[in-house]
């Protein structure tokens, strides 16, 4: 019986109960996106590293790990002594330059020595550089773009020509030479970072101690692989954290103030009805269930349509742009489910029991 009351409650007034449920699915939608943009960038770069094929990095000292945040404070005669190293294979200079517009990471490589990271460069089309002003890109920026070999980008506001399209997932999405890297930020035989291969990886422990003796290279970052993916959660990187409570305090406000609104027009709006149901012998509890019982459908449907929005948002977003590749996890969706029914029993409860302390008498006079 109450059950049915409670949804012709919310059918008599489709308007605002569309609006309650709106406001629960915006906040869902916007907790499960920034959380799938956040981590799917995270989880994207951790790839791209591990895609690399080194076993170490050596980073400049004082180095907080981030990609593309450094600059390019590290000679490249470094190199030669880290070569020196027993048990080194290859280290390979690589310049980051972090762009905003878009907001990516340039890799600059020395292409034979950044071949000698397994594996190669695989061409799915084009080849090799070419020239100074040639650029590599992997297969989802091109395809995003549809691009071709041959085509022209604008990089750090030069035009660059496609020479070669490679498969994702060996660092970034578009590789330029070294030496016209060095020239375009000013950094002339400098580099961000080595990458070390090793003859096994076994050995990294000790080429990492080996290399930290060497005179010089004291204060330099030296991280094994899984080291270095391991500092890449949201804890290391500062703002990420922050971030996401910020969009879901955000959200839990809107949805919070929606609901306490709408329940709170509706238990005025129903003064009459309420002293009737008390009249008729309603507890004050019947009463805060009515009005709680119809919060939780209206969470419920807007979780419902939150959900689907995100995931149909999320399709649409991967298919236009391929290069984000956007997280999801059933974490976040009972997180997300959770923190919206929360939020709305929250701005539900003080309408509540507002119905529940009517006086029957006053309610019936109500007009």
């Amino acid at each position: 019986m109450m059950n049915k009351m409670v949804v012709a409650n919310l059918v008599h007034r489709p308007t605002r109960s569309f609006i309650a449920m709106s406001a629960i699915a915006l906040e869902v939608v916007m907790i499960l996106m920034v959380v799938a943009l956040f981590y799917g960038l995270l989880n994207g770069s951790k790839e791209s590293q591990l895609g690399v094929g080194a076993d170490l990095m050596v980073m400049p000292p004082g180095s907080s790990g981030l990609i593309g945040m450094s600059g390019a404070p590290i000679s490249v005669k470094v190199g030669d002594v880290l070569r020196k190293v027993p048990h080194v294979v290859a280290a390979v200079p690589v310049i980051w330059a972090f762009t905003q517009k878009p907001v990516e990471i340039i890799y600059g490589i020395d292409l034979a020595s950044y071949d000698q990271l397994p594996p190669k460069f695989r061409y799915l089309s084009g080849g090799p550089f070419q020239g100074p002003y040639d650029v590599i890109v992997d297969d989802y920026f091109a395809g995003m773009n549809h691009d071709k070999v041959g085509d022209k980008i604008v990089i750090l506001n030069h035009d660059f020509r496609i020479c070669g399209i490679v498969p994702h997932g060996k660092g970034g999405r578009k590789f330029l030479p070294l030496a016209t890297i060095q020239d375009l930020l000013g950094d002339q035989g400098k580099t961000s970072v080595f990458y070390v291969k090793l003859d096994d990886s076994r050995n990294a422990a000790e080429v990492e101690n080996a290399i930290e003796k060497v005179p010089g290279m004291e204060q330099y970052a030296v991280r094994s692989m899984p080291e270095y993916l391991s500092m890449m959660t949201p804890d290391n990187l500062p703002g990420f954290d922050l971030a996401i409570k910020i969009v879901i305090g955000v959200a839990v406000v809107v949805g919070f103030l929606v609901i306490f609104q709408s329940m709170y027009t509706a238990v005025m709006e129903r003064t009459r009805e309420i002293g009737i149901l008390k009249s008729l012998g309603a507890s004050k509890w019947y009463i805060v269930n009515v009005v709680l019982r119809e919060t939780v459908l209206l969470a419920i449907a807007g979780i419902i349509a939150g959900i689907i929005i995100s995931m149909l948002t999320r399709r649409v977003i991967m298919f236009e742009k391929p290069v984000l590749r956007l997280f999801w996890s059933n974490e976040w969706v009972l997180r997300a489910t959770l923190i919206a029914v929360a939020g709305a029993m929250a701005g539900a409860l003080y309408p509540a029991f507002k119905a529940a302390q009517k006086d029957p008498i006053d309610a019936l006079a109500y007009e």
